[in-house]
């Protein structure tokens, strides 16, 4: 057992690969540094170095899954946690079988990523769960989810392929956090690509496609009218009562500047989290549909 205290977070049973996934590393860590750390417990066939968004995580490849094992057992029994410049860092086991570099053929980095949601169905992961995993890495442009016959999928754009490029090393592979996911589902993983897209054509701002570059964008009516269409019950006053919902629906008046989605979520929040929000035009005036958690 490690006395380090230090690792908590990976006392959990991962599947043995021989990708390692090294985290906490030294700012612009180089391949030269990770192959002296991994060098006594075998050969290094590969290495992708600087991923995530503070460019301090890196993967490496062995030549024999034997000596992935070793070194992961090693650091997992040893007093010595494993050390680059003096700072501790942390191995475990990938969900990645080889490391691909981005450059390859048929594989040329691009503003908007491809990713394939395994193992859920459409419904279970909602567009703004894919927007809060993929934000930590830039500022998300927009998102389009559709099915294939490969299963749930969405393109993300990003402003830069540098940002998407991250956003695809730190996440192609891991698994969408349990604590965003509906109970029924156990886990779901990421395999994500990059498109051949560089600027998605959203339309509606809708459960299935939104764009957060503009938020006067029209909603989708269907998603308007479910919304709105809600079953009202009559009180013993003979007057009719509005049921309780999670959702509110907010109608501005006499406006005196822009109202965004910012300026809303900014009002609103004094009352509770917001999960939620859309806007639109309806009869001439403008209205906004605020969600709740409960």
């Amino acid at each position: 057992m490690s006395s380090t205290g230090s690792q908590p977070q990976f006392r959990y049973t991962q599947t043995p690969s021989k990708v390692l996934h090294v985290r906490n590393l030294p700012w612009e860590c180089t391949e030269e540094e990770l192959f002296e750390l991994c060098k006594p417990f075998g050969k290094v066939v590969n290495t992708k170095v600087n991923v995530g968004a503070n460019r301090n995580q890196a993967f490496v490849e062995f030549n024999d899954l034997n000596q992935a094992i070793a070194m992961v057992s090693y650091y997992a029994s040893s007093s010595e946690p494993a050390q680059v410049r003096g700072k501790t860092v942390y191995v475990q086991y990938s969900n990645r079988q080889e490391v691909v570099n981005n450059k390859s053929s048929g594989d040329v980095e691009s503003n908007v990523l491809l990713v394939t949601i395994e193992g859920v169905e459409a419904g279970d992961v909602s567009i703004d769960v894919l927007h809060l995993v993929f934000s930590a890495f830039g500022f998300v442009h927009k998102i389009a989810t559709f099915e294939k016959t490969a299963g749930f999928q969405a393109l993300v754009q990003f402003s830069d392929s540098t940002t998407a490029s991250s956003a695809r090393s730190a996440l192609d592979g891991r698994s969408i956090p349990r604590y965003l996911l509906p109970e029924h589902v156990e886990t779901c993983h990421l395999r994500i690509s990059f498109s051949a897209h560089t600027d998605l054509n959203v339309k509606f701002q809708s459960h299935r496609s939104r764009d957060y570059t503009n938020p006067y964008l029209p909603v989708a009516p269907s998603a308007i009218d479910s919304s709105l269409s809600q079953n009202f019950t009559v009180g013993p006053d003979g007057k009719r009562k509005e049921p309780e919902s999670n959702v509110l629906l907010a109608s501005i008046e006499n406006m005196q500047y822009a109202v965004t989605i910012d300026v809303i979520h900014t009002v609103f929040s004094a009352f509770g989290t917001v999960q939620k929000i859309a806007i639109f035009e309806k009869n001439g005036g403008f209205q906004a549909l605020v969600q709740y958690p409960a």
